[in-house]
């Protein structure tokens, strides 16, 4: 059984959720630009709920793999977070822009901040545990 620290894992979700919020407020007009789907300046607020608990799970996810990996410093854990986004999240949106005619700046836009978050929840939850 893989110990978790659920206090890490709640530090990494809301780590990982203000990232994501500064990252889009960076590149939120160029993502704009590029996606019909951003026609709401503001979120509801149920929006905002389901993202903190999107970054739970994957916090919850994330914790355990490093633990069953053994991943003993922060290194390996940003490595693991890495790994995961190339095989995952980049692979999706590669798919995405093949498949679904995704433009290539929001792919990239949305692929960067799914790599800032899996390094970022990795690296807190391969550090404190």
């Amino acid at each position: 059984m893989v110990e978790i620290n659920f206090l890490a894992v709640i530090v990494a979700a809301f780590a990982a959720f203000v990232a994501s919020f500064v990252w889009y407020t960076v590149f939120g007009k160029e993502l704009a630009k590029v996606s019909m789907a951003i026609a709401e300046q503001k979120p509801a607020p149920w929006k905002m709920v389901v993202a903190i608990a999107q970054s739970l799970v994957l916090a919850i996810v994330l914790a355990y793999i490093i633990g069953r990996t053994g991943a003993d410093d922060w290194l390996d854990a940003a490595w693991i977070g890495v790994v995961l986004w190339i095989g995952l999240s980049a692979m999706q949106w590669v798919g995405s822009v093949l498949w679904e005619k995704a433009p290539i700046k929001m792919a990239v836009i949305h692929a960067g901040d799914w790599l800032l978050k899996l390094v970022l929840i990795s690296v807190i939850v391969g550090i404190w545990r």
